[in-house]
């Protein structure tokens, strides 16, 4: 695997990789709607 030159990039790479697997993992909080489709779970949690 190919390393990262630049710290900002890096963190900014594995922020997505995580926000990824929270929502395979349905890890999200979403009182308004227990079953919202995968646009509505990676707006939320991007946010």
């Amino acid at each position: 695997m190919m390393g990262v030159k630049a710290f900002g990039s890096a963190a900014i790479t594995l922020a997505g990789i995580e926000m990824v697997h929270m929502i395979r993992k349905r890890q999200g909080r979403f009182a308004f709607n227990p079953a919202p489709p995968l646009k509505e779970q990676f707006e939320a949690i991007a946010a």
